[in-house]
């Protein structure tokens, strides 16, 4: 899902505005699409439900996380992102974005 209404888009990195890590964004949410429960543990600065949301994988690490659009800015750097699932869902890092991998790949 790549929703026009959304600000950042799948093989983009980006940083979290809050708690600044970096990550490479693997799936788009129009709307939140966790559970209630999770919102209310998890998501605490209670971020709108009807924005969109992404599933980013955390550079320097080896987990994901769900996010809010409104805590997310692009990242400047242009490098990429070090987390072992990119190589799973990313064929190659070009010009500041990775590339997804088509089914074939």
């Amino acid at each position: 899902m790549n929703g026009t209404d959304c600000k950042f888009f799948v093989g983009q990195v980006v940083q979290h505005r809050l708690f600044d890590y970096r990550g490479v964004v693997f799936d788009v949410d129009p709307v939140f699409a966790a559970t209630e429960e999770w919102y209310e543990q998890v998501a605490r600065s209670r971020p709108p439900k009807d924005e969109p949301w992404y599933h980013v994988l955390v550079g320097g690490a080896s987990h994901i996380t769900y996010v809010a659009e409104r805590n997310l800015e692009p990242d400047p750097s242009g490098q990429p992102v070090s987390h072992p699932a990119v190589e799973e869902l990313f064929s190659e890092f070009r010009d500041g974005y990775y590339v997804q991998k088509t089914p074939a790949q």
